[in-house]
């Protein structure tokens, strides 16, 4: 019993670092933009799949495909900006219909390219660490959990001591506020939207692997996503790490001890037990009026 506490504790640490990605990506978007992007989910999907083209297909080397993924998603994200979320700046709820919109895009795309069903994809090494007796590591999860440290240990410096960054912090906690100080809110969108984008890419890319790939992919990590950063407070970056690390504890450990279903109920419970208590969420504040 032992062993399978602590095997189901190194699967939910991989599980937390892949849904930060995706969650913090999606925070960032909705922070500094103010929009909903429901083709997160695709975007997760796109990185995964630039690695079954690439890596899969053609045999370019497996890290080359994740930078390749993280750029290629950051560019449909700003591909999206320019297009959709730019003109309806003023209509959030007609950005939100066009990223539905882009979604079903993105769906048909992987459709046409690939066909529907799951792309298996041989990781690039089978070794593994074993931790403990009976509790091992795949070198494939570590990349993960490794890379996702990195990242958002990257975007946390660059929010905190680039120019660029404190202007994202600023148009986060008030547009017309930065706008009023000279700061460009288009040139701050598009940066935004490539490095939110680029999180759920690489996430796609890395985990590819480990989860075969379908075009419908998203449907479940948007859904994933959205109860994260609801847990851990609407635009906050923080928040979304910490809720994504205590949503993939609550998943993984009643998957392992019950099953999959159960565990997608314990977590729409969770979600609705921190609203009870805290209704703006763990790091979420109150608006002044």
């Amino acid at each position: 019993m032992t062993e399978l506490i602590l095997q189901t504790v190194v699967n939910a640490v991989y599980a937390a670092s892949y849904m930060s990605l995706i969650a913090v990506g999606l925070v960032l978007i909705f922070g500094v933009m103010g929009v909903i992007n429901f083709a997160h989910g695709e975007l997760y999907m796109a990185g995964a799949y630039t690695v079954v083209a690439l890596y899969s297909q053609v045999g370019v080397p497996f890290f080359v495909t994740v930078v390749a993924g993280l750029i290629f998603v950051g560019l449909l994200g700003l591909l999206m900006e320019q297009s959709f979320f730019k003109p309806l700046r003023d209509n959030p709820l007609g950005g939100l219909i066009a990223s539905i919109g882009f979604l079903l895009i993105l769906q048909t795309s992987a459709v046409l390219g690939f066909g529907v069903r799951m792309a298996h994809i041989r990781p690039p090494t089978q070794a593994k660490f074993e931790l403990i007796e009976g509790v091992v590591l795949t070198h494939q999860r570590l990349f993960v959990i490794i890379a996702a440290i990195v990242l958002l240990s990257l975007l946390h410096l660059f929010l905190r001591k680039t120019k660029f960054g404190w202007a994202m912090r600023a148009c986060a906690q008030d547009r017309e506020a930065a706008a009023l100080q000279g700061i460009s809110l288009s040139q701050i969108s598009r940066i935004a939207m490539f490095i939110g984008a680029g999180l759920a890419g690489v996430a796609g890319a890395l985990t590819a692997p480990l989860v075969s790939p379908t075009p419908y992919m998203g449907h479940s990590v948007i859904v994933t996503a959205f109860i994260i950063i609801i847990v851990g407070g609407i635009g906050q970056l923080e928040g979304a790490v910490v809720a994504a690390v205590l949503y993939a504890f609550v998943h993984t450990f009643v998957t392992t001890f019950y099953d999959g279903v159960v565990a997608d109920i314990t977590g729409l419970l969770l979600m609705l037990l921190v609203l009870v208590i805290k209704p703006t969420g763990l790091f979420g504040t109150k608006e002044r009026a």
